[in-house]
C-alpha cells in the first residue's frame, strides 16, 4: 500500500518509522528540517509532488489547529478511491468535513503520545477507532494498532468526544490547578516532583490542542465535577472533620479500585 503521511512532528514521524518497512511510504511536510529524521520513505516539500506517488491512503498527522487546512491542501492530488484519515485527539467538525467529501474515510485516535508513552512497548496503551467511517479503513487501522498490542476501543464520533472529555480534560485541568498555585521548592517531595514532571509533559503540547480538548462540548460537566469535589473537600478541611475526611477518602480509594478492576 502506498501510505502519504502529513506532517513530520512526534506522530508523523511514528507512524512512518512503524509503517515504512511493510509499505511503501512517503511524507509531505513544509518544513525541510523537521523531515532530517525519517527515513526509509519519500519525502515531499511541495503538494505537487504528492500526484506522482498516488497513494492508496493519507494518514493527516499535522498538529489539530491545521487539520482540515491540510486536508484541502493535499485533495486535489490525490485520486478519487484515496482513503483520507486523521489521528487527532480532537473531532469537533471532523464529521462534518468528512461527510462533505466523496473521499472514503477513517478516523482514530491514539489514545497515547511521545510525551508520556513507552512507545516500544505500547501494551498498557489505547486506541479508539471511529466506527463511522471506511470498513476496509477501520480493518486498517485494526490491524495495525493490534500489531502494536493495543488496547482497541470503537466508538461514534459523539462517543469519542464525550471519552476524550472524561480522560483528557480531568487530568489536564487538575495539571493547571497545580501549576497555578505551585512555586518553587528548594527541598520538593517525591510527589512534588512527579506532579512537576507531568506539568512539563502537558505544557509541552500545543497550544491550539490543549484550548480545543477544553472546549469540547462535554468538558464543562467533567471540570464542574472536579469544582463539586474540591468544595465538598474544603468543607472538610475547614470543619476539622475525621468522619468526613474518612469518607472521602474511601470514596476515592474505591474509585481507583473500581478503576483496575475494570482493566483486570
Amino acid at each position: 500500500m502506498r501510505i502519504l503521511v502529513l506532517g513530520a512532528g512526534k506522530m508523523g514521524s511514528f507512524f512512518l518509522d512503524l509503517l515504512s518497512f511493510e509499505h511503501e511510504t512517503a511524507v509531505y511536510e513544509k518544513d525541510p528540517k523537521r523531515m532530517r529524521f525519517t527515513y526509509n520513505c519519500q519525502r515531499f516539500t511541495s503538494p505537487e509532488e504528492i500526484r506522482e506517488f498516488s497513494p492508496n491512503l493519507v494518514i493527516n498527522a499535522v498538529t489539530v489547529k491545521y487539520t482540515v487546512a491540510a486536508f484541502e491542501e493535499v485533495m486535489p492530488f490525490i485520486p478519487d478511491d484515496c482513503i483520507i484519515s486523521d489521528i487527532s485527539s480532537v473531532k469537533t467538525g471532523l464529521k462534518d468535513f468528512y461527510e462533505s467529501q466523496s473521499h472514503p474515510y477513517v478516523s482514530t485516535h491514539p489514545m497515547f503520545g511521545p510525551t508520556f508513552a513507552n512507545l516500544n512497548q505500547l501494551s498498557e496503551e489505547n486506541a479508539i477507532i471511529i466506527s463511522e467511517g471506511d470498513y476496509m479503513g477501520r480493518i486498517f487501522f485494526r490491524d495495525l494498532y493490534s500489531k502494536l498490542g493495543l488496547n482497541i476501543y470503537e466508538y461514534t464520533f459523539d462517543e469519542h468526544d464525550r471519552t476524550v472529555a472524561y480522560s483528557l480534560s480531568i487530568p489536564f485541568v487538575s495539571t493547571f490547578a497545580f501549576a497555578a498555585v505551585m512555586k518553587h521548592q528548594d527541598a520538593p517531595g517525591t510527589t512534588f516532583k512527579r506532579h512537576m514532571q507531568i506539568v512539563k509533559g502537558v505544557l509541552n503540547e500545543d497550544d491550539f490542542l490543549l484550548q480545543e480538548i477544553l472546549f469540547n462540548p462535554y468538558t464543562h460537566d467533567s471540570v464542574e465535577q472536579i469544582r463539586k469535589e474540591l468544595k465538598e473537600l474544603l468543607d472538610i478541611i475547614d470543619n476539622k472533620d475525621a468522619a468526613g475526611m474518612k469518607r472521602f477518602l474511601t470514596k476515592i480509594r474505591d474509585n481507583v479500585r473500581h478503576d483496575v478492576e475494570i482493566k483486570r
